[in-house]
Formats: C-alpha cells, structure tokens, sequence
C-alpha cells in the first residue's frame, strides 16, 4: 500500500521511492514512480524538449513523473465515486419501494381497525340480554353501514403491484361482514312469535353468520399470508401486516346462540310499520335492503344488479317483486317481515 508522505522542506524539489507517495514544496508528487536519477534529485525535472537532436531524444514527449501519478490517483478517486453513486441509488431505489409497502400497509391498518371495532360491537350486542330483537336487528343493520365504510376505505388504497390482486381477497373479507351483518340485521326484523317461525330464523341467522365466519378465513389465508410472503420477497422487514378478526368467539353466532338468543328477548316482534319498505322510500335502510338484494340477485341468471343508492326507485321494487315470485308470496314489492325472511331464506339455501 503506498505511503503519504509530506515535506515541507524549502530547499527540496521533488523525489521518490518505489511505492511511496512524495509530495515537496512545489506539490509534485509521484504514485508508483520509478526512482529518481542523482541527475533528477540535483537539478529538479525539466520539461521535455518538443523537438531537439535524435541522439537525446529528439521528438519523444514523455509526461511528467508527477503527473502519471496524478492521472492515476484520479482514476481510482473516479472509480470509487461511480461505486459510491450507483449504492446510494440502489439503496434509494429500495427505500422507495420499502416505503410503498409501509405505506400501503398503513392504510390497511386503518381499515383493520375500523373492522375489528364493528366486530367488538357485534359481540356486545350478541351478549346482551337487554336489546329486543327488533332493536338488536337495526343495531346490526347499523353496523353493517359502518363496514361498508371500511370496505369503501379499503376499495380507496392503491397497493403495490405486487398485491393488486391479493387486495381483492382483503375487499372480498369485507364485503362478506357487511353482508353477513345486514342479513343478520334482516333475520332478526323479521322475527315473529310463533315458534316455526323462530326455527326458520334460526336457520337464517346460521347461515348469514357463516359468513362472518369466513371473512376471518379469507382475512388470515386468502390475505395476510400472501403478504407476508411478498413483503419477505422484497426483504421488506420490521413491519406487521395488520390482522383483523371479526368474530372472537364461533359459538356466539351458532345454532345453540342464536335460539338462546330468541327465547330470552325481552319481547318478539313481528316488525312494525317503519321496517316497511316500498316505492318512494330511501334512507340506509334501503340501502341495506338493496345490497341484500343484490347478493341473491347475483344467484339468478340474467338478473341485473341495483345501484345501491339508497332509494327505493322502479328497479328496486321490480327486483323486489322477482324476489317475491320466486319464494311464492304476494308479488306487491313491498319490503316487509315476510319478504325479508324470504330473502333471508332464499340466501341460507344458496352457496
């Protein structure tokens, strides 16, 4: 490895080791130079002569010893700028992409929590031994509305590329708890005192939970893994892919719940005139009852899908009456216990 060397001596020009770095008081310095002549060390270097006789070289040019040392050491300075450059964009191209993930992760973060707290209300209001049914069930459908709002959220994030696709399984997570929470909220308006009646809810109420049930699937399997896979992939670390469980306990939305649940309500009711819809109405209930509508619609070939828009218009009260038609009941397109519990039933039988 050369050695720098310093000389600050007036009376010294210019001279060198093999292998050693020699600066004197004119600055010249050598880098892997050959050793100086008792010539060169007495008299100083001179110039070359451009043109002179062809015994002392005439017509040769050679640079100066110092300045062959100089081109050297620049060389290597470029070398090391142009490693230094290219890692500080390699590493500023990663954190970029390292902060997109944050990023991203984030925004579903946000949306995770807004979930899980509509999920603690659910157990809450499950537990309950104080709400009436018909009070439980617009409690739920209220809670469907505030998942909806997580899901319009989550349907707002633009994710990596990388996770375009597996974003739709977070979206599918949650359109399933706001679907499961709107049925559930259906099936317990429309609860009469007959016993049969409470049987068939039942069932209705299994169904609309499962569905609870599997967002938790698709949140952990369908979502979360896959981006923990990707963030490892691109050696995106130190940040937790948020999780979201909606259901804390399976047994609270199961059979044995569900009739426990209806046997000690403080009253059964069999829906009263401001659970009706019809033409002419809007509001979140029908916007509920839409979506509702919507999901059995999906079920029936050729069938056009409504615009949830909260308004109860000619399209809602003519996929209403198909709805009607098919369960076998009065095909007048108005939404009442009846036609909610044929829906209800008509989404239990499907998959």
């Amino acid at each position: 490895m050369p050695v720098l060397v310093w000389l600050v001596d007036p009376g010294f020009r210019a001279w060198s080791v093999e292998g050693v770095i020699v600066f004197g008081d004119e600055g010249v310095f050598e880098f892997f130079g050959e050793p100086e002549t008792l010539e060169t060390v007495e008299q100083g270097w001179r110039l070359p002569r451009l043109g002179g006789r062809s015994g002392d070289g005439g017509g040769r040019s050679s640079l100066p010893p110092g300045l062959v040392g100089i081109g050297r050491l620049a060389g290597l300075v470029a070398v090391v700028i142009a490693a230094v450059v290219g890692l500080v964009t390699g590493l500023g191209a990663c954190q970029g992409a390292g902060d997109n993930y944050v990023g991203y992760l984030a925004e579903v973060g946000t949306v995770a929590h807004a979930s899980s707290r509509v999920g603690a209300e659910l157990t809450r209001d499950l537990k309950s031994s104080t709400l009436k049914t018909s009070e439980l069930g617009r409690r739920l459908q209220g809670l469907a509305a505030e998942e909806q709002l997580a899901f319009d959220m989550a349907e707002q994030i633009r994710p990596p590329g990388p996770l375009r696709e597996v974003h739709q399984q977070l979206l599918s997570a949650l359109e399933l708890r706001a679907a499961g929470l709107a049925g559930l909220g259906q099936a317990l308006a429309s609860v009469v005192p007959q016993k049969t009646a409470n049987a068939l809810v039942v069932d209705a109420l299994v169904a609309q939970a499962r569905l609870l049930t599997a967002s938790d699937v698709v949140w952990g399997e369908l979502y979360l893994t896959p981006v923990v896979q990707q963030l490892r992939a691109h050696r995106v670390t130190g940040h937790v892919v948020p999780t979201s469980r909606f259901v804390s306990d399976p047994q609270l939305v199961g059979a044995l719940s569900f009739t426990r649940l209806l046997q000690h309500s403080p009253s059964l009711t069999s829906g009263s005139t401001a659970q009706l819809l019809k033409s002419g109405a809007s509001g979140a209930a029908v916007a509920a009852w839409q979506r509702e509508l919507n999901r059995w619609l999906r079920t029936q070939p050729g069938q056009p899908l409504l615009p949830i828009d909260g308004t109860y218009g000619s399209l809602t009260e003519a996929a209403t009456k198909t709805l009607q038609q098919a369960a076998g009941i009065t095909a007048d397109g108005i939404v009442g216990p009846t036609t909610r519990q044929a829906l209800t039933h008509q989404l239990g039988t499907k998959k």
